[in-house]
């Protein structure tokens, strides 16, 4: 027997749609994850953690609903502005599958002779 609401979704979740609960944890895995990577910006990692300081300071609204907006922004800003690369190589590892790395193209070589210029005088 299949649950299903209005819209025609089942309750259940299935393989495909692992549920609210399991895609809010895999969401938290992967920012922890992108946070101890050296790969993202110092900078960019400001954005979790002011979410975090807006959650717990005094002036703050009474409602929850203004916290639970601003976190999920948060982390979804934080997710988008990380290198594509990078976000996509911890759900992979979170996945438990592993990405191959693809070998360098003739396009992405790049020929060059390296000199050392003679020290300019004054």
């Amino acid at each position: 027997m299949s649950e299903q609401n209005d819209s025609g979704r089942s309750l259940v979740p299935s393989k495909q749609d692992p549920g609210f609960i399991r895609n809010l944890t895999d969401q938290f895995r992967l920012l922890l994850r992108l946070m101890g990577d050296s790969r993202v910006s110092p900078l960019l990692k400001v954005l979790p953690i002011g979410t975090l300081v807006y959650l717990v300071s005094p002036f703050d609204f009474p409602t929850p609903i203004d916290d639970f907006a601003v976190i999920g922004v948060g982390i979804y800003s934080f997710i988008e502005m990380c290198p594509p690369d990078v976000v996509e190589e911890h759900r992979a590892a979170l996945r438990g599958e592993t990405i191959e790395a693809s070998p360098a193209s003739p396009d992405d070589i790049v020929e060059g002779e390296f000199s050392e210029a003679a020290p300019k005088e004054s």
